[in-house]
């Protein structure tokens, strides 16, 4: 919403929130049949170990009965919402059945699946809010995930030692060395990716200003910070939602970067 130029709008903002309770629900459910399919391999993992169901919390059964409620409500809800918003939610469901059965033990395609997912979710929000996606956003979003998901890969082997191979399968593929080399060709693309998007002749013309640029710092110190936490810090486990809860500066940097990019966008400062 914010870079469709729709944030102001009472009625967009009403089905961007309805749309993203109804992706959440549908991911909720993703996540808890992934739990349930990697149920002994997360008894492994020194954190998987005390999830909900993994731990005994929460029994198999009332864990299905969630899923299916769950599962249930957000694709039923998500085609009376919007037609194309619910084929994507279940399309959604059907790449994760698919991914959580067989792909992620396939080295660098299940980090590849992950970054689809992600896309799947700006292809949601384009769709229930009418933004037309830029290839920047698509370009963005890729990599990010793929950033995100080769750095979960590393924190997984680095945290998990001798037993990684044991805990998931791909994890054999891997090695750390090999992970940072992707990680750097990744974290190139992003902050090059992102310069070339803030000075596009296109992007310049539908905000009547080339001040985007201004906001490049954030997104060079999120890179920075975030691989900062991981490599000198060991903490969040690879896990951008812990990270994101956990640290301030992350946050800070964020609310700053967003501030900023409304601050350019809609009043052209």
């Amino acid at each position: 919403m914010i870079f469709g130029g729709k944030l102001f709008e009472s009625t967009t903002v009403f089905h961007c929130v309805e749309a993203f309770f109804l992706f959440s629900f549908a991911a909720g459910a993703v996540y808890i049949v992934n739990d349930l399919i990697d149920i002994k391999k997360d008894k492994l993992h020194p954190i998987k170990k005390t999830r909900p169901i993994t731990s005994g919390q929460i029994t198999i059964l009332q864990a299905i009965i969630t899923a299916v409620i769950l599962g249930t409500v957000s694709i039923l809800f998500s085609f009376l919402l919007n037609v194309r918003f619910g084929s994507i939610v279940l399309l959604y469901f059907m790449i994760n059945i698919i991914y959580s059965k067989f792909l992620k033990e396939v080295a660098i395609v299940d980090v590849f699946c992950v970054s689809l997912f992600f896309l799947l979710r700006v292809l949601a929000g384009s769709v229930v809010t009418g933004v037309e996606l830029s290839h920047w956003i698509i370009f963005m979003v890729v990599l990010l995930a793929l950033f995100l998901g080769f750095n979960k890969r590393r924190q997984e082997i680095v945290l998990l030692s001798e037993t990684a191979k044991s805990h998931r399968g791909v994890l054999k593929e891997y090695h750390t060395y090999f992970i940072d080399q992707m990680s750097a060709i990744v974290t190139s693309s992003i902050v090059v990716v992102y310069m070339l998007y803030t000075v596009d002749a296109r992007t310049v013309k539908v905000f009547g200003t080339s001040h985007l640029i201004y906001t490049i710092p954030f997104v060079y110190y999120g890179i920075f910070r975030y691989l900062y936490i991981l490599h000198d810090k060991c903490q969040g486990e690879g896990d951008p939602t812990r990270i994101l809860f956990l640290d301030r500066k992350t946050q800070v940097n964020i609310i700053l970067w967003l501030i900023t990019c409304i601050a350019v966008i809609y009043f052209g400062l």
